[in-house]
């Protein structure tokens, strides 16, 4: 996305936050959208994160990129830092709800809980009932975003090795075989880091990413029964780890953007680009792990379509996704410029 619309339609309040008088001005202060159609639209971009994360190789970020809310996203994580902690202390905690971008965070993470409670079963059901009309639509929506968010990178020529340090990357990751590794506290905490940063990352899955580390079926089996003291020990841990992770990598993201953003959008958009092998809709499975009930492929290859009525239909909703990314672009222009 172009520099001006990778930020949602965020405003901060012209009121003076140094000291809030009252809630109300407290969560005003707070940057995050105002009026119940933003709240509606950021809602449902949550929706589409959620959405996303429950398929295995489709990033939740990668969704933020292609709404437009990426570096918002970013700058909200990166808004919970250690003066909070001190405000708290002090119990000014309005001073400490002005600060951080709760108001943003609030929706986002609605919708994105939202989906994930009430879509699992419906994802679920398309990617194994109808697989290649389901990763046809990531397909589409996924090449027109490379496109968008490639053409906004001023000087192609000089960030092209980032660009291809991304694709490597992201290319080696999703086609690793998931490890056996150890259970010890300090590997949980680390699997919750990467997991977590996975899933801020366009291309990346966070669930994918614990497949790989070997902890998936591992940390939903604690998630299934969270009262057992031992269990709860092995969720707190990840959970920590996943806190440090995000909290650390959004500031490095961000940082990458301010300072260095050609390159560091050239990095990102290689790490779609390499994700596209994950994404491909013609593919067989290898090898599969059944995981409480549930088939997860560990290794599979990509095959090239039979020429039939279906791929006449994969290409349609190929097409729907590529458009459909084109129009959320050209809506994200006209509000910048508006």
């Amino acid at each position: 996305m172009p520099p001006d619309s990778m930020n949602i339609q965020v405003s901060s309040t012209t009121k003076d936050t140094a000291n809030p008088d009252s809630w109300k001005d407290a969560w005003l202060a707070s940057p995050g959208p105002r009026t119940f159609s933003e709240h509606l639209n950021l809602f449902l971009k949550g929706v589409a994160m959620g959405t996303a994360d429950i398929v295995p190789g489709v990033s939740g970020g990668t969704i933020a990129f292609i709404t437009g809310i990426y570096e918002s996203l970013l700058n909200a994580i990166s808004s919970i830092k250690g003066k909070l902690i001190l405000h708290a202390i002090r119990l000014n905690f309005k001073k400490a709800l002005s600060e951080i971008h709760l108001c943003f965070l609030v929706t986002l993470v609605s919708g994105i809980a939202l989906a994930v409670i009430s879509t699992a079963h419906l994802m679920h059901f398309l990617l194994t009932e109808h697989p290649v009309q389901t990763w046809s639509i990531f397909f589409g929506l996924i090449t027109a975003s490379i496109l968008v968010v490639g053409h906004s990178i001023k000087n192609r020529f000089s960030n092209f090795p980032a660009l291809m340090l991304g694709t490597l990357l992201a290319y080696g990751i999703t086609g690793l075989i998931p490890l056996h590794t150890p259970e010890a506290p300090w590997f949980i905490f680390f699997s919750g880091m990467v997991a977590i940063c996975a899933m801020i990352l366009p291309g990346l899955s966070g669930s994918f990413i614990l497949l790989i580390l070997g902890k998936y079926a591992f940390i939903t089996a604690a998630l299934r029964n969270p009262l057992l003291l031992e269990n709860l020990e092995i969720i707190l841990i990840f959970c920590a780890g996943c806190l440090i992770g995000i909290l650390g990598f959004s500031r490095v993201l961000r940082y990458g953007l301010a300072r260095w953003h050609d390159y560091t959008l050239a990095v990102l958009t290689g790490i779609m680009i390499g994700s596209m092998r994950k994404v491909w809709p013609w593919k067989i499975t290898l090898e599969s792990q059944i995981i409480r009930g549930k088939e997860h492929v560990l290794r599979e290859e990509n095959v090239w379509p039979l020429i039939d009525a279906e791929l006449g239909i994969a290409l349609l909703l190929m097409g729907t996704g590529f458009v459909l990314v084109l129009m959320l672009d050209k809506m994200s222009k006209y509000r910048a410029e508006g």
